[in-house]
């Protein structure tokens, strides 16, 4: 039976059809048989000298019918999910386009034809103007101009049939589709508009290779040549034929895939955010989540629709194994196949489950991430995880994701494999040989071993800014002044404006308020004025403004001094970050140029923290480089003094070109027997000690700083002096020759200043000696 034409509801729910609308068109039919009749030409070369013959296609004009209407055109322009379409080549008119490619870009059909509506393709294709098109235009018209002008043929095709990625915004999809486009541009002619026709833009003898005896097109040198066209010197004639289709699945794969080898963590906020992005949209998911298994446990991470978290952080949910035994995840996780659960409501046998199904997930599509052991065979290796993308529509998922879901499990079980062995990526070089290791043996399914370095030197040493906190309180103190005074100006104004018992009343608040501040500045009263002024008065001053001029402009200056990243006055406290963090870069900088030439002495672990000032924390020994020696320690515990000298240099040298600084202490805590440091996994440090006299240790380094001379109740440390802190007489006979050799180098005064240390909480029998460093 012939195939007729769709009815008038089916030209409805295919989305871009409209009532009345004839494929006998005139101008749409002949433009399609004309294309239909070029391609069957180009296909026999023997027919290329009577193509050349053919009469030039005038774009607004429709040529001789060359064929009959047949039924399989018809059918080909209602059913193809190719996209098809004739433009006119200089401007990008649409002459032709098929049903698929109306509805995609949203062409509403009428009676008349595509000419008469005057539609470009950079009105339907914002991205047509993009570089990759007008690359791909160029190479065409380039192997034209060579054809046409200086009867050239261009013996590789390929280069013709690049295709070129297009994102299109349909109203049939809720987000851009991606269109891959390939031009046929062999119905096209080129002549120069010029009179002067052989003065053109190119040299064609560079573009000439010998091959031979004959001459050959140098393909390297097309691409050069195509960006210096101007393609203001040329005509073209005739129809460009466009032939899309539809890669969105493929490309969002391949992008998935891309997110996953990149080298950060898929465990991070923001690369999880864009990959959950991209899973939902490939899946028209609602969600995904990733099953982490950590020991005998599996950490539950859940994307979400909004970044709202930080670039570190990603809140999660830990499940025992043993509480998701018979669920859907370690099912598929058993089988090492994608799991599709149509209804998650009716087959929910965990509590893990149960608690997805409460947040609305009803259908679930699982990919089982295993990595394989050196001793699995091909089909069994180690379980690392599970993904999920979830859906709140019951039997959403079909085949297709299911297939979609196996091409991305190798890319998977990669990514949260390298997502073990990155929890150990950022390590400090010395000790880097040993995570790398334990990285090695849990990628290849291991069970995990302690990371510990026994009988290592610990050196410590801080350089402390003195008098911090108070500067920080006093900064905090004028800035809630300065805003409670303008809070005050607005309430005054209002007052003025209109008599208020109420407002009065906040008027006095604010006074009593100011009072106390002006007293006092504690802990948490940056907290909490704050909260007073933004419960208190901020939620009326949209009302406040149409109070009178005066307090329209008291409401204005208010905002004005509180709009920034703060959300209140910041201008004392500006400063003093400023000034803490130009000391802090200072410090770690001279620190860390000294930490080259330390590290030559022997490889060794050194860890920096900025808080107030810079903490430096040493551990060095033969667990960490088996080349230690006790030459190399002694080496290494001058060299930190030297270091440390120079820091007070630093900064005695910003003090002079500032005229108010804040003091810098500084100070070296010295042990003379070695400790033992373990890596754990469940802080953020990187080492903890352990054993009671290494935790002493520790007690020691954190209070050292605010410790008193005994005698004379002051602090130990003084700024722009340098405190060496010890226990034993062998420890202060080695340092004393240090003190030597620096006052010898003109780092220190020879003069030194000992005392001892009150106790610190139990621990007793602390001795200090302290020189001044020399300018």
């Amino acid at each position: 039976m012939p195939i007729s034409k769709p009815s008038s509801s089916l030209q409805k729910n295919q989305g871009g059809i409209r009532e009345g609308y004839s494929l006998n068109n005139q101008a749409q039919l002949v433009n399609k048989q004309s294309l239909v009749v070029t391609e069957h030409l180009q296909q026999d070369s023997a027919t290329e000298s009577k193509r050349k013959q053919q009469p030039v296609i005038d774009n607004e004009q429709p040529v001789v019918d060359v064929a009959q209407e047949s039924e399989w055109l018809q059918h080909f322009h209602y059913y193809s999910q190719l996209l098809m379409a004739v433009v006119e080549p200089n401007t990008f008119k649409v002459q032709y386009a098929n049903d698929y490619f109306c509805q995609l870009t949203g062409i509403t059909r009428t009676d008349s034809n595509l000419v008469e509506l005057d539609i470009q393709l950079p009105d339907l294709l914002p991205n047509w103007q993009s570089n990759a098109v007008d690359s791909l235009y160029r190479q065409h018209l380039l192997v034209l101009i060579l054809r046409d002008i200086y009867q050239i043929e261009v013996q590789s095709k390929r280069l013709l049939e690049q295709p070129v990625i297009v994102s299109v915004n349909s109203p049939l999809y809720p987000e851009p589709r991606l269109i891959e486009f390939t031009f046929h541009s062999q119905q096209l002619q080129v002549a120069h508009r010029h009179s002067q026709g052989n003065e053109v833009d190119l040299d064609v003898e560079q573009l000439l290779v010998e091959a031979g005896s004959a001459k050959l097109i140098d393909l390297s040198q097309l691409s050069v040549w195509k960006q210096e066209l101007r393609l203001e010197d040329y005509q073209l004639s005739g129809n460009l034929l466009l032939e899309g289709s539809d890669v969105t699945e493929k490309e969002t794969i391949l992008q998935i895939i891309e997110l996953l080898i990149e080298q950060k963590s898929i465990l991070q906020a923001d690369k999880f955010f864009q990959i959950n992005q991209h899973l939902r949209s490939l899946f028209r998911a609602t969600h995904s989540l990733i099953l982490r298994v950590e020991k005998e446990q599996m950490r539950l991470f859940i994307g979400s629709e909004s970044q709202d978290t930080s670039p570190q952080e990603l809140k999660s949910t830990v499940y025992s194994l043993e509480c998701l035994r018979g669920s859907h995840f370690l099912q598929a996780a058993d089988s090492n196949q994608v799991k599709n659960i149509p209804d998650l409501s009716q087959d929910c046998q965990t509590d893990c489950e149960r608690s997805l199904n409460v947040k609305g997930v009803r259908s679930l599509l699982l990919i089982p991430l295993v990595v394989k052991t050196m001793n699995s065979s091909y089909e069994t290796g180690q379980l690392a995880g599970v993904v999920g993308i979830m859906s709140d529509l019951p039997h959403h998922f079909d085949e297709l994701d299911c297939q979609h879901a196996r091409e991305l499990m190798p890319a998977f079980a990669a990514a949260l494999q390298q997502t073990i062995q990155r929890q150990f990526s950022h390590i400090h070089p010395a000790v880097e040989w040993r995570f790398l290791q334990e990285a090695e043996r849990r990628s290849w399914g291991l069970p995990s071993e302690p990371i510990v370095f026994s009988n290592v030197y610990p050196l410590y040493g801080n350089s402390d800014i003195r008098g911090s906190s108070d500067e920080r309180n006093l900064a905090i103190q004028t800035d809630l002044l300065e805003q409670f005074n303008l809070a005050l100006r607005i309430v005054e104004a209002v007052a003025k404006y209109q008599e208020s018992a109420f407002c009065q009343q906040l008027q006095l608040d604010l006074l009593d308020y100011i009072e106390k501040l002006k007293a006092k500045i504690s802990v948490e009263a940056e907290v909490t004025a704050l909260k007073i002024l933004r419960e208190q008065l901020e939620i009326y001053l949209d009302y406040f403004a149409t109070c009178g001029a005066e307090a329209q402009n008291a409401v204005e200056v208010y905002r004005q001094s509180c709009n920034n990243s703060h959300g209140s006055v910041y201008i004392a406290r500006d400063r003093y970050d400023q000034k803490i963090g130009q000391i802090n870069s200072l410090l770690k900088e001279t620190w860390e140029r000294w930490q080259v030439g330390m590290q030559q002495i022997i490889p060794h672990y050194c860890d920096i923290e900025c808080t107030d000032g810079i903490n430096h924390m040493i551990y060095v020994g033969e667990s960490i480089d088996s080349n230690f020696s006790l030459y190399h320690l002694r080496s290494l515990r001058y060299e930190q003094l030297r270091a440390i000298c120079d820091c007070a240099r630093t900064i005695f040298n910003l003090q002079t070109a500032e005229s108010k600084q804040l003091a810098v202490t500084h100070l070296v805590l010295v042990q003379d027997f070695t400790i033992e440091i373990s890596h754990d996994e469940s802080t953020e440090k990187l080492f903890d000690v352990r054993g009671a006299k290494d935790i002493r240790y520790e007690i020691v380094k954190k209070r050292i700083d605010k410790a008193m001379d005994k005698q004379t109740r002051t602090r130990i440390t003084q700024p722009g002096m340098l405190t060496i802190v010890y226990s034993t007489e062998d420890e202060w006979t080695e340092y004393k020759h240090y003190l030597h050799y620096l006052a010898r180098e003109g780092w220190v005064d020879s003069k030194i200043t000992s005392g001892t240390i009150e106790p610190l909480q139990g621990i007793t029998g602390l001795k200090f000696a302290r020189v001044q460093v020399v300018i």
